[in-house]
Order: structure tokens, then sequence, then C-alpha cells
């Protein structure tokens, strides 16, 4: 008979107790099984069991239903250890810090480094991910994550000048060492706004491009007069040299919220140019890629479709912090404002 290589069924381990019994050898049964003679060698080991006749008299049998319960207990042995399990002190900490904290798996494991926590195990972001897809978490679900990455947009598809925006400053004519994140002092801009019907106010989103400082303010409506006058409000308060020497250049997008060029570089104490204004191309968010990064986080607090109107600015103040404290993976997991910190900046 021709020899075949799977695994031994439970109907065969059956046939080979019948086969043992009616004292076949080791050779004979794998010939009548198409199996190897080692194959069915370990196999009668596996499964010989001690037992007594009725004298008392103690000897080996081959039980199939024995060797069938070994097997399984084997393979499920199989595979990796799971490094977590609902017992551990880690399961609620993740939940907690995912749910409540709205930390990214990432983040949750460098503020337990820096905060000295310790756990029964410990686990990677990755792992972390893996466990939310297999629904793991009973608290919790993937629902809870922060956004995950997306592709970027091919640069050679990207629209040339805006029709509302004929005037701008292009991006192009931006230094390229800016987009080597080498010195500080180079922004991007951007509002969060209220759900359409649900109210007129939003966010004035501002992200410095090398440490990914967060300055946010509350904006009654989206006009362009609202924005321009929430800068000159931050200029009084650092002072028109502070301004000037933290905001060198801007960069935004070509929504009506930001036309006025000449509002927004213009200092409204000295009427000299404050900063230096530079419009994205249309659809190309990567462009702003921080600004993009930082909506996402702030979208964990406020879903789209909030109200920004119900927002009080202590609330929009607590929402800096926790993004300024927030532990960044880009930044060797420091926050940004640990990252200014090492840096030594005064801002």
């Amino acid at each position: 008979m021709a020899k075949s290589y799977h695994y031994i069924t439970e109907h065969e381990r059956y046939q080979i107790e019948i086969l043992l019994k009616q004292k076949y050898t080791v050779k004979q049964i794998a010939a009548a099984l198409g199996h190897e003679y080692h194959t069915i060698y370990h196999e009668i080991k596996k499964g010989t069991v001690e037992q007594m006749d009725s004298l008392l008299a103690k000897h080996l049998v081959y039980k199939a239903d024995y060797a069938q319960l070994m097997t399984k207990r084997n393979l499920s042995g199989r595979g990796r250890k799971l490094k977590l399990s609902p017992s551990s002190d880690l399961v609620p900490y993740i939940e907690h810090m995912v749910k409540k904290e709205k930390y990214s798996p990432a983040a949750l494991i460098r503020y337990a480094s820096d905060q000295h926590l310790t756990f029964d195990t410990s686990v990677c972001p990755r792992t972390i991910y893996h466990y939310y897809d297999r629904g793991f978490f009973r608290h919790t679900s993937w629902k809870d994550l922060p956004y995950k990455k997306r592709k970027k947009k091919d640069a050679d598809t990207v629209s040339s000048v805006p029709l509302n925006n004929r005037s701008g400053r292009s991006i192009e004519k931006r230094s390229k060492s800016i987009l080597q994140r080498k010195d500080y002092g180079h922004w991007e801009m951007d509002t969060v706004v209220s759900g359409q019907k649900n109210g007129r106010s939003c966010l004035l989103v501002l992200s410095e491009r090398m440490t990914r400082q967060e300055i946010i303010r509350k904006l009654p409506d989206k006009k362009a007069a609202s924005v321009v006058r929430a800068l000159d409000l931050l200029e009084k308060e650092m002072g028109s040299r502070s301004f000037r020497e933290t905001f060198r250049t801007i960069t935004c997008d070509n929504g009506v919220e930001f036309l006025d060029n000449a509002g927004i570089e213009r200092s409204c104490r000295s009427k000299k140019q404050r900063t230096m204004l530079f419009y994205c191309h249309p659809y190309s968010a990567y462009e702003r890629g921080t600004n993009e990064n930082i909506n996402r986080m702030i979208r964990r607090f406020y879903p789209k479709g909030y109200n920004f109107d119900q927002v009080t600015p202590e609330e929009v103040q607590r929402l800096e912090d926790w993004i300024n404290h927030y532990p960044r993976k880009i930044l060797g997991g420091m926050s940004s404002c640990k990252y200014l910190e090492y840096l030594k900046l005064s801002v």
C-alpha cells in the first residue's frame, strides 16, 4: 500500500486498538493504515496505559480514547502563549487609559514607564492592537482606539492654485528647510468646526512642526475676522517680539477663515509684519500632517457633529494641556512639554 503522510485520525486509533488485540505487529499495522513505522510506534507508545486484569495482574495496553485525549491536550498547547490573561492587572489599566484618558497603546505604555508603574506582564503596542482585533477586552473595543494612520496622497496629484485665493503666498515659496523640522517656530493652522446646523463656534488649532506644541483657541464663528482677532489677542498675551520669534511662519489651507492673509501677518500693535503665511495646495491635507494628526486627537473628545457652542474656555485649556503632555512616539516617547524642556526652549 502506498504510504501517505498525514496525522492519525480518531477512527484510525480505534483500528490500531483492534489490530493490536488481533496480535498485529507495528510493521503490519503501519502497512495496513498507510503510515510510517515510526509514526505508529510513537502513537502506540503515547496511548499505552497500565491496567489490571481480574487476577490483579498489571499489564500495558493501548487505548484509543486515551490516545485521542492526549492528542487534543498536546494540540491545545501549541502556538505562542498569550501574554495577557483576563486576570492580569495590566488589562484594567489598558482599558482605563484607552476609554477614559483617550490614550493610544504606544502612549499608555510610555506613560506607565514614565510613572514607574509595574504590572505582572509587559506587552508592546502592536500586541495590544492584536488583542483588540481579537475582541479580548471586555469593557472596550477597537472602536475606542484612536484613528489609524491614513495613506498619504500622491504629491504628483496636487492641484495648482485655488480659485478663491489667487493672491495668497503658496507653500511652494516656503523654505525647503522647514520640511526637515529642525528649527522651532514653524506652525500649521486649521479649524475644527461644529456639526452642520449644530452650532457656529469652532476651535482654532495651531501646531508647531518640530515640537508638536499645541495652541487652541475657541472662536465664536468661522470667519476671517475671528481668526485675526484670536491671533491679535495671542500677540498681546505674548508680546509682539515674542510672537514674531515664536511664529516665524504659519501654514494653513485655503478655507474662507484664513483668506485675510494681510490681517494674519500684520501686527496689531505696530502694524508691521509679525509672521509669514503660506497656503497649501487644494485638497492636500498631507501638507499639514501635524495639524491633521492633532485634529484627530481632538476628535477623541469632541467627535464630528459636536456643538462647540457648549465648550467652555476652561475645557479648551484642559484639552490643550492634555495634548501638550501626551507621550508622542515621534518624539521618542516624550510629550511636547518635555521635548521643549529637553531642547531648552522657553516658550
